[in-house]
């Protein structure tokens, strides 16, 4: 069973909603992101999503596109990405890890190797899913396959724009989870409609039998609370990366802490109270 498998079973267990805060490798300083990783786990995230910078991330907003540029600046590319997992990975097993990113560093990376050495690469740092912006369900399924090879997780994007046959494609080659995006446009938008979401999450769930993330446009843990009693997960991104922003490492660090921990406790507001009246009955021997 899968690291992703693993957390969404005890999350459904224990009636909790997945925590997964999205950042950009190597932002906002070359070395921080794997004691920014260990800050999120600690703090309470239950999925890292790791941004993989690139030149031209057009689903994002300005602020990620920032991000993304300012690693690139400081010389983060795949191979340091996966270094830092590799890192993440000697003191923590446990927690799942997401590669989000494009097309472009993927295929330029194998391109310089070999086909399949992305996968192979990324399975070695210990990477337990990838979700491939700009690569429709109906171009995916070469990198699915060597994804699958090495018992990673292809992480695929639904809309409220979705048809029903492109649902029917993702429910087809997902794994994992899906992510479902929250609005129309990019990354950082400010403003969320609850309604739309709740009617996307119903057209979805009619086919996908895997646990479905939200992302956009949550701004605030309120948001936050209110988009995971109909969602399996929660997805925080923009709201993090302008956190960190202009900030030296040690408050870089205690920001992220803060925030993740005041959503982590916004969301298990709704978890089952154990019932203190209820006493278990043990056969007798």
């Amino acid at each position: 069973m899968s690291r992703l498998e693993t957390t969404f079973q005890r999350l459904r267990r224990q009636g909790r909603k997945a925590l997964i805060p999205y950042v950009t490798a190597g932002y906002p300083g070359v070395d921080i992101t794997p004691a920014l990783m260990h800050v999120l786990a600690e703090a309470g995230a239950d999925i890292i999503e790791l941004g993989v910078p690139f030149s031209d991330p057009s689903a994002d907003g300005p602020t990620i596109q920032a991000a993304s540029e300012h690693a690139l600046r400081l010389g983060i590319g795949l191979p340091q990405v996966f270094d830092q997992v590799r890192r993440f990975r000697e003191s923590d097993t446990k927690t799942p890890v997401v590669l989000m990113g494009y097309a472009n560093p993927i295929e330029r990376y194998d391109l310089l190797r070999q086909t399949g050495s992305f996968a192979e690469d990324a399975a070695r740092a210990g990477v337990d899913g990838v979700l491939v912006v700009d690569y429709p369900p109906e171009v995916s399924g070469e990198l699915a396959t060597q994804l699958r090879r090495h018992d990673i997780d292809l992480i695929l994007l639904l809309a409220p724009t979705s048809t029903e046959r492109r649902i029917r494609q993702v429910t087809d080659r997902a794994s994992g989870y899906v992510y479902c995006v929250s609005i129309k446009g990019v990354t950082g938008t400010k403003t969320l409609d609850m309604t739309q979401v709740r009617d996307t999450l119903a057209r979805v769930r009619r086919h996908v039998r895997i646990p479905v993330g939200v992302g956009f446009g949550i701004r605030d843990a309120c948001t936050a609370r209110e988009v995971a009693q109909v969602a399996d997960a929660v997805v925080i991104g923009s709201w993090l990366i302008e956190s960190l922003a202009d900030k030296p490492a040690a408050e870089a660090l205690a920001v992220a802490s803060d925030l993740i921990r005041d959503v982590r406790h916004q969301l298990d507001l709704d978890t089952p109270k154990p019932d203190p009246a209820f006493k278990p009955e043990y056969p007798k021997t």
